[in-house]
């Protein structure tokens, strides 16, 4: 069995008020002729298929066009793709009906019985060959708030609930399984030791929680498809626990990261084989700076000049260095930009503390803080001491509670 794994699409992104369909759209028709290239038997998404809760209509026809292509080239291809924390649950689930008669899953949430089980049924999902065989299962895992997985036997401790609904749903597959058939993990979650990027993902962590450790998924998983990272990467240095990271770099801090998906393949029940596939950059991302304002103005000249065809420019983000507040910096930069193949979408101010202090503020816009780092800073100035550790923790709960009821609303 052969399977594509990517994750973190983020479909409906804009980069600072800039549409990133065109991007996607390029991804999407790669991916598809790399599903067809490979004989892929399965693609798994792992999640933050969207950018928003509510994303824009046409982000929204970007998968269900893909969708439907991808199983008119490959009918027997299986589908299966979870929400993240960036999705709502009920929007991914919603045209479930419909998405099964094209071999596609999707797994928004989980749930659980009258009795207190997890509804495991719903979880587990058959993977099968070019023969049309079952040759394996994929342990389809959400995005797992608070509200989900405490209560019950697990009480109210989140890492405790999280490992509950491990054990219960790889029990299950080990239950359900045949022999020679591979468990697939696909899961969206911050592991620990895992690297994040300059100030793409959303802190997922909740409260005193540690990020999630590897042992979550023991030897008889024999892969696990993770998404949330933008960076792919091995977990706890294992071959088989993998972030694919994502297909397009979502802010200027990602420029630089090996952008691609992972093909997988596997003999019977064991891992064989992981390949990464670049996935190629249709538009260009170009950051100058961080510099003074005269170096920055003569790396801007030395960019080429437009040529005839002047579509899909490269994005430009430019980090500028200054003593004080410059009143005419955007028409300065925009000057040395006339005719220059690129589209300004970002200028960022450093400006030199007063008095000659050698700390340094960088002016941020709302797009780019979290919402826990907008926190401690308002709590800081109020209150003249950076937040304590249960400020912390009462607000990392608050944020996750709006959030999760956020979603209901949406669906």
């Amino acid at each position: 069995m052969r399977l594509i794994h990517t994750s973190d699409w983020h479909l409906g992104q804009t980069l600072h008020g800039q549409d990133r369909d065109y991007e996607h759209a390029q991804f999407l028709a790669w991916l598809l002729d790399q599903l067809v290239a490979h004989r892929a038997d399965a693609l798994l998404i792992a999640g933050d298929v969207f950018d928003t809760v509510n994303p824009p209509l046409k982000a929204q026809e970007r998968l269900y066009d893909f969708i439907v292509r991808a199983h008119e080239k490959l009918p027997q291809l299986d589908i299966v793709m979870i929400a993240g924390n960036h999705d709502s649950g009920g929007r991914i689930e919603l045209p479930g009906p419909l998405m099964r008669r094209l071999n596609a899953h999707a797994i928004g949430r989980i749930s659980w019985l009258a009795d207190h089980q997890l509804d495991h049924g719903r979880l587990l999902v058959p993977l099968h060959d070019a023969k049309g065989e079952v040759a394996g299962w994929c342990l389809a895992l959400p995005f797992l708030r608070p509200a989900e997985v405490t209560g019950g036997e697990a009480g109210e401790d989140y890492m405790a609930g999280i490992r509950h609904v491990h054990q219960r749903l790889i029990a299950a597959a080990e239950a359900q399984r045949q022999p020679g058939q591979a468990l697939i993990a696909m899961s969206h979650a911050h592991m620990a030791g895992g690297a994040v990027s300059e100030d793409s993902e959303r802190n997922i962590v909740i409260g005193n929680a540690e990020a999630l450790p590897a042992s979550l998924f023991p030897e008889p998983i024999a892969y696990v498809a993770l998404g949330h990272l933008h960076k792919p990467q091995k977990v706890a240095g294992q071959e088989r626990i993998r972030y694919s990271g994502s297909p397009l770099p979502l802010s200027f801090g990602e420029i630089n990261y090996p952008h691609q998906v992972l093909l997988v393949s596997f003999e019977g029940d064991q891992l064989a084989s992981v390949e990464a596939l670049s996935v190629p950059r249709a538009v260009e991302m170009i950051r100058v700076g961080r510099a003074p304002l005269a170096d920055v103005i003569s790396q801007l000249e030395a960019l080429p000049p437009v040529g005839l065809f002047a579509e899909n420019l490269p994005w430009l983000e430019v980090r500028v260095q200054l003593d004080e507040p410059l009143p005419d910096l955007r028409q300065r930069i925009e000057t040395a930009i006339t005719g220059k193949a690129c589209r300004l979408v970002r200028i960022a101010s450093e400006y030199a503390g007063k008095r000659g202090e050698a700390d340094s503020e960088v002016l941020l816009g709302l797009d780019q803080i979290t919402p826990q780092e907008l926190f401690a800073r308002a709590w800081e100035e109020q209150f003249g001491n950076p937040p304590d550790e249960q400020a912390l923790d009462d607000f990392a709960s608050l944020l996750q509670g709006v959030e999760f009821e956020g979603e209901g609303d949406a669906r």
